[in-house]
């Protein structure tokens, strides 16, 4: 790294918009650095799809963050795995595909986040995909086919994957051949950002065949903050192999670095709430009261089925079956380890008058913990599920003044009273499919929560126990009008109050979407990268299939 370091775009951050920005802005001709503290993703930790479970537990990839103790789960500190690692948390997610649901983007719209309403983000959907979907795979006039982003479809040839979606028509739910495209609810297959048997992180879409341009650059160093004179950002602070250095930028820095990271970024530079800049003794720069407000996240339980059949993945789960399946996929590419297992879906909504779905379900045939723990019951499987729009909020503040200390993140999981009604229903809800004919070759006893747990109040007391995170966090930089005093960024993705200084990345998201967040992630780089430009591609009116008769009818 030379004694200057410039670029007209510096970029903060290479996740999953960081990277797509840096694609765009270097095809557009743009000098552009990228600034990432974490190291390579190659290794087959983060290559497999089936080992998804191992990177995100791993310090070399992961940031190694916790919450502060959650007053509404038995103060549980949860873990909350960032990817510190080039491609960010889509080299080390479950490599899920979901858009978000048409009307989570008219909602973002009408909140203040003018020319983010679905006819805007769907031709960058487009932009961005490369879709396998198969011969079943829904409309691909809905879909985008030569895009950066490979996504396919796992072969779902395990009976546990087809009973799932088969006993949700059974109990009365639609079906569903696209959940991506013109019709979210219902069940049927998953999306993932898998690519021969690859995961196909953003890395790998966007950051490798930038970097091939001689006018994008990667620099490994930790950001401290954004350098601001005269009410401009100029360029970041780093420290680099032990030295503290400026890269300065020409044009703009955008800061990219995670619903976590992005406000102690601002708050560290001197935007953010005045009186807690204060008491880190943080010149204010701008007085912006929403940087670290707004904190959401999708909680999930695992409903645990055994399998009274030998049926499910656990076949594989000895170190015979792990080393065999490992080899496999390092020799040809193929076999369990080529999927991340997450193959069939299913959204529905909890009640009638919800207008589109609220819950979200991830199937997988086998009874497993994220920490890579299996239930002890052998061959089993599970459903994850949890409702998708919390009206619970949280924040992020300072943990310190220096660029090392941890943040202080505090979701607030729970707080809100419909949370507990939303999990009750949750569960039952799933018990009512696992209960449907499709499943009666396979179903044995009920693992988790376990049949004896009925009451409210033990329901109540399972949640507060074993409710995850689906590690989803997003929302404290919010977009909105110039003049609401509690958004961060403007519906160009501008700081409000600081020339040069863009954030875009999963939280800038005023609500969050439907369903996992990679894929908002990634179109948020997209269209960023062409409010930057100043161009913008024309918006599609697409019409999207909301249930005819949702205010009478939960199914």
């Amino acid at each position: 790294m030379p004694e200057t370091m410039q670029a007209d775009y510096v970029i903060i951050g290479a996740g999953s918009a960081g990277c797509a920005m840096a694609y765009r802005l270097s095809e557009a001709g743009k000098s552009v650095i990228v600034i990432e503290h974490g190291g390579s993703d190659a290794g087959p930790f983060i290559n497999m799809p089936g080992a998804l479970s191992y990177p995100m537990n791993m310090r070399r990839y992961d940031w190694g963050l916790k919450s502060e103790p959650e007053p509404h789960l038995n103060n549980r500190r949860m873990i909350v795995p960032r990817g510190k690692v080039i491609g960010g948390s889509s080299s080390i997610n479950g490599m899920i595909y979901v858009r978000g649901h048409a009307l989570d983007f008219d909602h973002w719209r009408d909140q203040g986040a003018a020319g983010w309403g679905y006819a805007d983000v769907l031709p960058y959907y487009k932009r961005l995909e490369n879709w396998h979907g198969g011969p079943h795979g829904g409309d691909p006039s809905w879909r985008g086919a030569d895009g950066p982003l490979h996504v396919s479809r796992g072969k779902r040839d395990n009976p546990l994957v087809r009973a799932f979606v088969e006993a949700g028509a059974q109990a009365g739910y639609q079906l569903t051949d696209d959940y991506n495209g013109e019709k979210q609810e219902g069940f049927g297959p998953y999306d993932a950002t898998i690519h021969n048997g690859r995961r196909w992180s953003a890395a790998s879409a966007y950051l490798r065949p930038a970097l091939k341009r001689p006018n994008c650059t990667l620099i490994r160093a930790l950001a401290h903050r954004v350098v601001i004179e005269e009410g401009r950002a100029t360029g970041v602070e780093v420290t680099h192999k032990g030295r503290t250095r400026t890269i300065n930028a020409r044009a703009e820095v955008i800061v990219a670095a995670s619903a976590i990271n992005s406000p102690k970024i601002l708050m560290l530079s001197g935007i953010g709430p005045a009186a807690h800049l204060a008491e880190h003794g943080i010149d204010v720069a701008a007085d912006r009261p929403g940087v670290g407000q707004n904190l959401q996240d999708h909680l999930e339980l695992y409903i645990q089925q055994a399998a009274t059949q030998p049926v499910s993945l656990f076949r594989y789960w000895s170190l015979m079956g792990k080393a065999y399946v490992g080899a496999r996929w390092l020799l040809t590419g193929t076999g369990p380890g080529a999927s991340n297992q997450f193959e069939s879906a299913g959204f529905i909504r909890s009640k009638a008058g919800v207008q589109y779905p609220d819950i979200q379900y991830h199937f997988l045939p086998i009874a497993v913990r994220y920490d890579g723990s299996v239930a002890a019951e052998g061959h089993g499987f599970q459903a994850h599920v949890g409702p998708m729009r919390s009206k619970s909020r949280g924040e992020v503040t300072l943990g310190g003044a220096r660029p090392e200390d941890q943040p202080k993140i505090r979701f607030n999981y729970m707080s809100h009273p419909e949370d507990w009604e939303d999990f009750r229903t949750c569960i039952r809800l799933t018990r009512e499919i696992f209960g449907q004919d499709a499943f009666a070759p396979f179903r044995g006893k009920e693992i988790s929560p376990g049949e004896d747990v009925q009451s409210d109040a033990d329901l109540d007391a399972f949640i507060r126990e074993e409710v995850e995170s689906a590690y989803h966090p997003c929302g404290t930089c919010r977009i909105g009008a110039p003049d609401d005093p509690g958004a961060v960024v403007d519906p160009e993705c501008r700081v409000i109050g600081v020339d040069g200084l863009r954030v875009a990345d999963s939280s800038i998201f005023p609500r969050i979407t439907n369903g996992n967040l990679n894929a908002p992630s990634i179109m948020t780089g997209e269209k960023a990268a062409d409010h930057i430009l100043g161009r913008h591609l024309p918006p599609e009116n697409a019409q999207p299939w909301v249930h005819p008769e949702w205010d009478v009818r939960q199914r």
